[in-house]
């Protein structure tokens, strides 16, 4: 494919996932204004059955796509000492991007105090939120690591659990002398671009998702929840913005220039994983662009679905500033101590979240009853955290490819030229042989 056309494509896709995010904002609005209650929520619920299917349909290629770029990538990682290296410097990069992003949010709830004077009724301090923070404690959070079945934990798309069998999996092909399992490794190789070229196909159907996801929300809550809560939707925002700066800028150290590249390069992930809010959404095509970047798939397949469990980026900033926003509006003034063992606290509980629904809500909830923070403060949220959780996702997609690229980067395992096929298992014939990847190309 040519790069003029390569470039057309990417955009044509994009257009139509702005497009569809524009008229859902739209129709959502007519809707909530025009329709009688009853019959807006009957029509947000149709709506959303188009997202709901999208979903599920990305839903069902994540497993066998993280299962086989694992597999795959570790078999072909040679050394099998190398893997326990990409682990240890992957989390240590987790570890400083959790910790920045609930400084961030902290600071920038205690400098722009979004719930001083919010106009609006507040809940009873008993009223129950139905968050099961119960999900979230250390016990639980061992167990669901480790799969007691991989079909089950495939059929829940539990990426950690997938991921901690298919780390064995591969470790034992590559235990193989000689070419004793070149045939398994092979077809690992081969089913990654399979599912690749499944996920092309379903991606087609990602503006209809999109519309649906923004219509539904829309009509539900419309335009004018975002006026109420318009500052601290203005102060998350900026919040986040920081986040990506800092993200980017630390990114620039290892990769230097190359990282406004690979923003480029993911560019279309983010704005889908933004317009549905799902990051399961994005995984597929961010995997993609990664690759395209010129990461190698073995670096992709082992880092991507590790930050999907351990590096919320976008999910840690909002912990601190959504917990100061409760303390805020029920007036509870906090020390700089307090604060400080908030963040720490929030930052063990938040390593907990893997897998469990409406994670940072929940650990949220878990951790405000140790401040004195009445939980009922996050029903206040709920009916805007669709809208915050958009930017949560794109954040998230935005931290796990510049992690993927900065690990990458220190193992060697960049193609020079950022050209995949000429460096990766995804190389040459296969692109050659592939239709054009319409949806997820590069517009670099």
């Amino acid at each position: 494919m040519k790069p003029n056309e390569t470039t057309g494509a990417s955009n044509k896709i994009t257009r139509q996932i702005l497009f569809a995010l524009v008229a859902g904002v739209g129709v959502g609005a007519l809707a909530h204004n025009v329709f009688p209650a009853d019959f807006a929520k009957e029509f947000a619920g149709y709506c959303s059955l188009i997202t709901t299917v999208f979903l599920r349909l990305i839903k069902m290629i994540i497993a066998p796509l993280v299962f086989a770029t694992v597999v795959s990538g570790i078999a072909n990682m040679g050394d099998t000492k190398a893997v326990g290296r990409v682990g240890i410097r992957a989390l240590a990069w987790f570890l400083g991007a959790s910790l920045t992003s609930l400084v961030i949010g902290l600071v920038m709830a205690t400098v722009l105090e979004p719930g001083r004077g919010l106009s609006i009724a507040l809940p009873a301090a008993e009223a129950a939120t139905g968050l099961k923070t119960h999900a979230l404690n250390v016990k639980d959070f061992l167990t669901q690591v480790f799969p007691a079945s991989i079909f089950e934990a495939m059929s829940g798309n539990n990426i950690l659990q997938i991921l901690v069998f298919a780390v064995f999996f591969g470790f034992a092909l590559a235990s193989f002398p000689d070419k004793t399992a070149a045939t398994a490794i092979r077809l690992t190789g081969e089913m990654v671009h399979v599912m690749l070229r499944v996920t092309n196909y379903v991606m087609r159907f990602a503006p209809f998702g999109v519309f649906g996801a923004v219509t539904s929300a829309i009509t539900l809550q419309g335009l004018d929840v975002l006026l109420v809560y318009g500052r601290y939707m203005g102060g998350f925002y900026l919040a986040l913005g920081i986040l990506w700066c800092i993200l980017i800028g630390a990114g620039s150290l290892v990769l230097k220039k190359s990282v406004f590249r690979l923003v480029r390069c993911i560019k279309d992930p983010m704005i889908l994983g933004f317009s549905t809010a799902s990051s399961e959404a994005a995984y597929p095509s961010t995997m993609m662009q990664l690759e395209k970047f010129g990461i190698k798939e073995r670096i992709i397949g082992f880092v991507l679905p590790l930050g999907y469990s351990f590096n919320l980026d976008g999910s840690m900033i909002n912990m601190t500033f959504l917990s100061l926003f409760i303390a805020q509006i029920y007036g509870v003034d906090l020390s700089l101590s307090q604060k400080i063992i908030m963040l720490l606290v929030l930052m063990v509980s938040s390593k907990g979240i893997a897998g469990v629904p409406r994670a940072s809500l929940v650990v949220v909830a878990a951790v405000l009853p140790i401040f004195h923070l009445p939980e009922a403060g996050l029903l206040l949220i709920m009916g805007i955290d669709q809208f915050l959780d958009m930017g949560r996702t794109a954040t998230n997609i935005l931290g796990n490819s510049i992690a993927t690229a900065v690990v990458a980067k220190w193992e060697g395992d960049i193609a020079p030229t950022g050209e995949a096929g000429q460096e990766t298992g995804a190389s040459g014939e296969f692109a050659e042989a592939q239709p054009p990847l319409e949806v997820l190309e590069p517009t670099a």
